[in-house]
C-alpha cells in the first residue's frame, strides 16, 4: 500500500476552475489555510498528517494517462490539457509540526502559491491531513483517559480502506498509543508491534489449554493468552496451570487478554485467580468496544488491568466521524479574502498562531494574529516547504511528533481536557485581525466585491 498519488485523486471542480483560472491570467500570488471550525465534543485537536501531505506536494504531476483522460472526458481544453502536462506544485507552505495540539478557526496548513496551484492542492490535501488529524484528536482523548495505562491500536481491520488502518495506527503513536497490531504500520512507521491470538485459533483447538500450550511453546517470548473464548475464571485457571507446566523450561505467561463481558468484574476475578496462582507479574489486558468513556470508568473503577487495546471506535473515530474542515481563500494578490455567507464566516489575511503560556507551565491562550503584527509569545506556523520542496530538518522522526503531542497535552489545563464538556475556547483575535475583517465586512454590504 503505497501514498495514492495521483493528481486525479480530486473533484472534478478544481480542474474545471483552473482551466479558468489560466485562461484568464488569474495567476498571482493566493494564500489558502486549512482550519477546523469548532467540532462538538472535541475541545482541541492535533495535527497529524503533515508528511505525507508534503511528500504527496513533491511528486504531484499528471502522467500520459491521466492527461488522456482529461482530454477524453468532455470538460476540457486541449490548450489546458497541454499545459497540465507541465504543472507541478512550486509554492510555500508552513503548517503546524506534526503533535501540536490546536483548536477551531487556527490554520493547520498555509499555502502561498500562484492561484491555480494553491487551488488545485485543495481535495487531496484536505483528505490526507484531515483523516489523520481526525483520529490523533480522537487517540489523544483515549490517551489521556488512560492516564498512565499503555493503549494499543487494534483498529485496522474496521477502518476505511488499507491507507486508513495504517494511517490510523501512525496517527495514534503520535497521540501516545504505544503500539500497533498494523504490521504495515510498524513495518513502514517504526512504531512498535504487538499482537495476541484471536477466538477462533482456540476454537480450532479440542481444548483451551491445548490452545494455550500450543502458543505459548510457538511464541516463548510472547505468552500473552486470549482467555474469555467460553469462561473467563476457567481460562484463566487453565493460564495458572499452564504455567506450572511452563515453568522448568523458562517460559514465562507474559499476560492474558480479556475482549468481552464485564471488563472491571472480570479484571478483578482474573487478577485474584492468577495472584493465588503466583502469576502476580502476569498482566491483564482489556478490549472490546472500547473508546475514551468507556476507558475512563475503567480506571474510575480502579480495575486491575495493565493495557487497554482499542479499534473501532478510534479507527472511524465513531462519535465524531468527521472534522468541520474548511479549506479557504484568504488572500489574493495581496488582497484580503473572506467568505461571509450566513453561519460560515472566514478570517481574512495570512496569519500566525501565537501561543502564550502562564508561569505555572499551562496554556493561557493563543492569539490567531496576521502575520506582520508582533505578538508576544510563541509563534507555531513553521515553514517547511519552499519552492515546491520540504525545507531541511522538516522530514522528522515520528518519536519527535509524539514527544510534542506530550508536552502540547501537558499544557493543557484540566477543563480543556475534560471529555464531556471541554473548557472554552482559548484563541483570542489580534486588533489587526479583527480590524480585518471588519472592513471587509463593511466592503462587502456595499459592493458585489471587496476591492471594488
Amino acid at each position: 500500500m503505497n501514498l495514492e498519488r495521483t493528481p486525479l485523486l480530486t473533484d472534478l471542480y478544481e480542474l474545471t476552475m483552473l482551466q479558468t483560472y489560466y485562461e484568464h491570467d488569474m495567476t498571482g500570488d493566493a494564500v489558502f489555510e486549512l482550519f477546523m471550525r469548532r467540532t462538538p465534543r472535541r475541545g482541541f485537536f492535533v495535527a497529524a498528517g503533515l508528511q505525507q501531505a508534503l511528500e504527496w506536494l513533491e511528486q504531484l504531476q499528471f502522467k500520459p494517462h491521466e492527461l488522456d483522460w482529461m482530454r477524453h472526458c468532455g470538460f476540457f481544453s486541449d490548450a489546458f490539457v497541454q499545459r497540465m502536462a507541465d504543472f507541478r506544485f512550486t509554492g510555500h507552505v508552513s503548517a503546524l509540526p506534526e503533535g501540536t495540539v490546536f483548536f477551531a478557526e487556527e490554520p493547520l496548513v498555509q499555502i502561498v502559491a500562484p492561484l491555480p496551484e494553491a487551488q488545485f492542492i485543495e481535495s487531496r490535501l484536505m483528505n490526507i491531513l484531515h483523516y489523520q488529524t481526525l483520529i490523533a484528536s480522537k487517540a489523544a482523548r483515549c490517551q489521556i483517559a488512560a492516564r498512565d495505562l499503555p493503549v494499543i491500536d487494534f483498529g485496522m481491520r474496521r477502518a476505511h480502506g488499507g491507507e486508513a488502518g495504517t494511517w490510523a495506527a501512525r496517527a495514534c503513536y503520535i497521540a501516545g498509543f504505544s503500539a500497533t497490531a498494523t504490521c504495515l504500520a510498524s513495518a513502514r512507521y517504526d512504531i512498535p508491534a504487538t499482537g495476541t491470538m484471536a477466538h477462533a485459533f482456540v476454537l480450532a483447538h479440542d481444548s483451551e489449554s491445548e490452545a494455550f500450550e500450543r502458543f505459548a511453546r510457538s511464541h516463548p517470548d510472547n505468552v500473552v493468552l486470549l482467555i474469555d473464548t467460553y469462561d473467563v475464571a476457567r481460562g484463566a485457571r487453565r493460564v495458572v496451570e499452564l504455567a506450572e507446566r511452563l515453568q522448568p523450561e523458562g517460559i514465562q505467561v507474559q499476560g492474558v487478554r480479556i475482549d468481552s463481558g464485564d471488563l472491571v468484574a472480570n479484571a478483578r476475578m482474573t487478577r485474584e485467580i492468577l495472584d493465588a496462582g503466583g502469576l502476580t507479574s502476569t498482566r491483564i489486558l482489556v478490549s472490546g468496544g472500547l473508546d475514551e468513556y468507556r476507558i475512563a470508568d475503567l480506571v474510575a473503577a480502579g480495575a486491575p488491568i495493565d493495557g487497554v487495546g482499542v479499534g473501532s471506535s478510534v479507527d472511524t473515530s465513531a462519535d465524531v466521524p468527521f472534522l468541520d474542515s474548511a479549506y479557504k481563500l484568504h488572500q489574493y494578490e495581496g488582497k484580503p479574502r473572506g467568505k461571509h455567507a450566513e453561519g460560515k464566516t472566514d478570517l481574512p489575511g495570512r496569519k500566525q498562531i501565537v501561543r502564550q503560556v502562564d508561569p505555572n507551565g499551562s496554556l493561557s491562550r493563543d492569539i490567531l494574529c496576521l502575520t506582520d503584527e508582533a505578538v508576544e509569545g510563541t509563534a507555531l506556523l513553521k515553514p517547511v516547504m519552499d519552492g515546491g520542496k520540504q525545507l531541511p530538518g522538516v522530514d522528522e522522526e515520528l518519536s519527535a511528533a509524539r514527544q510534542r503531542c506530550a508536552d502540547s497535552l501537558g499544557l493543557l489545563p484540566a477543563a480543556l481536557r475534560a471529555l464531556n464538556e471541554p473548557g472554552d475556547h482559548p484563541v483570542t483575535l489580534s486588533e489587526g485581525l479583527v480590524a480585518l475583517r471588519e472592513t471587509l465586512i463593511a466592503r462587502t454590504r456595499t459592493a458585489d466585491h471587496p476591492d471594488h
